[in-house]
């Protein structure tokens, strides 16, 4: 690992797979002494990132593609050098330390599982590919499209059940705030899922790759439309599908039409 990140995160993970544990105690008594001046980068970004990378390929087996979702970043072909972790690889091997999915069952069930998530990142229309789906401000649960930037409100999550996740998602299964996109009325809003679920509401979305982005119940299309009064000049409306194309950045496992 380099300089900072990540090692707190593979201690724990390292110590439970490979026979030990890591308990808290009432009489436990720990800190963190901060240097006054820290002699690398202020920005700890990519440091943190790659450092990530390395115990998500070194310890989490098939789960691993949580931490690339969580990053937004393309599970084949990076683009970051995490550095050899072969000699890592191989003494978890010679300890025979075991799997992740144990980790899961045995130690932190709480933590809630993205696996049927086959396609993440910012999605974007053909019309207009500087703008991007947004959750807007929390209040509103109106979904809009703003000037990209990647980051968590832009998040968007396209799962096998063709549920669209966008924002942040829930770290355990304690939490259930997970916002849906849903056909509403003329305007999509993004609303808790499992609300929405139960409430037996159009929040099942059909989409591939480049094509529309159409409700699976009320067949109407998620589109742009131009609105001069808004500050980027477009809207997200539902309505009959025109033939506008939508792309989302990284895709798992093929997207079904």
């Amino acid at each position: 690992m380099e300089v900072y990140g990540g090692e707190n995160v593979e201690l724990g993970i390292r110590v439970w797979q490979c026979g030990g544990s890591v308990e808290v105690l009432p009489c436990s008594r720990i800190a963190h002494i901060e240097r006054a001046h820290k002699p690398y980068t202020e920005d700890l970004t990519a440091h943190v990132r790659r450092n990530a990378l390395r115990v998500a390929e070194v310890w989490m087996d098939e789960f691993k593609s949580h931490v690339y979702m969580a990053w937004n970043i393309p599970q084949e072909d990076s683009g970051i050098d995490i550095g050899d972790i072969t000699a890592r690889k191989a003494l978890r091997k010679q300890l025979q330390c075991k799997t992740f999915r144990w980790y899961l069952v045995s130690v932190y069930p709480e933590m809630r599982m993205y696996s049927d998530i086959i396609a993440y990142g910012v999605l974007q229309n053909s019309l207009k590919t500087d703008l991007c789906l947004d959750q807007g401000p929390d209040t509103e649960n109106v979904p809009i499209m703003y000037i990209c930037h990647g980051m968590t409100p832009q998040n968007v999550y396209y799962a096998s059940s063709q549920q669209i996740h966008v924002g942040i998602l829930s770290p355990t299964v304690d939490d259930d705030d997970n916002r849906c996109l849903v056909d509403v009325n003329s305007r999509p809003r993004l609303i808790e899922c499992s609300y929405a679920k139960a409430k037996r509401m159009k929040l099942h979305w059909q989409f591939s790759q480049g094509g529309a982005i159409q409700n699976r119940k009320s067949k109407r299309c998620l589109e742009l439309q131009e609105n001069s009064e808004l500050e980027f000049g477009f809207q997200l409306v539902l309505q009959e599908c025109s033939g506008q194309h939508w792309s989302v950045t990284n895709v798992l496992r093929s997207l079904a039409s």
